[in-house]
């Protein structure tokens, strides 16, 4: 929920949730979200690649990168950081698109990872979901993290 002069708004109109269970330490899957060169190796649905421009994992920092894909083309992307806390929460907007609210919470040594992505309007939810395939999209790059954060915790 956004506060909006002090006043709650619902949001549940237009948000996807996405929980995912990772076989991995919290402190481990947020590593992976820190750094470009971790992010780069699993970052977005099957079939994309990225290429990062610039990175500044902190409050009010950016990551410019861009998505490839072999049939769609390529897609200028710009994060920026709103809120950090190491390491059970990351806020982002991503510029013109939505904002997402991540969590982590520790399970017996597994990470409980949630990503709520908040859009602007309804209408822009839709297109999201149904013209990107944002909902399947954001499980298959969950997929991705838990394969790589897997494979360097071997």
């Amino acid at each position: 929920m956004k506060q909006q002069n002090d006043v709650a708004t619902d949001t549940s109109d237009r948000e996807i949730i996405i929980t995912r269970i990772i076989n991995a330490p919290r402190e481990l899957v947020f590593e992976a979200w820190t750094d470009y060169k971790h992010l780069d190796k699993w970052w977005g649905p099957d079939g994309f690649t990225n290429s990062t421009d610039s990175f500044e994992f902190k409050p009010g920092g950016t990551w410019q990168f861009t998505m490839h894909h072999a049939v769609y083309g390529s897609f200028p992307n710009t994060i920026v950081f709103d809120v950090i806390e190491r390491p059970a929460l990351i806020i982002y907007t991503n510029v013109g698109a939505f904002q997402s609210f991540v969590t982590f919470t520790d399970r017996d040594g597994k990470t409980e990872l949630t990503m709520r992505g908040v859009f602007n309007t309804v209408e822009e939810l839709k297109i999201s979901v149904e013209q990107y395939g944002a909902k399947e999209g954001g499980k298959q790059t969950l997929q991705k993290l838990e394969a790589y954060v897997i494979s360097i915790n071997s």
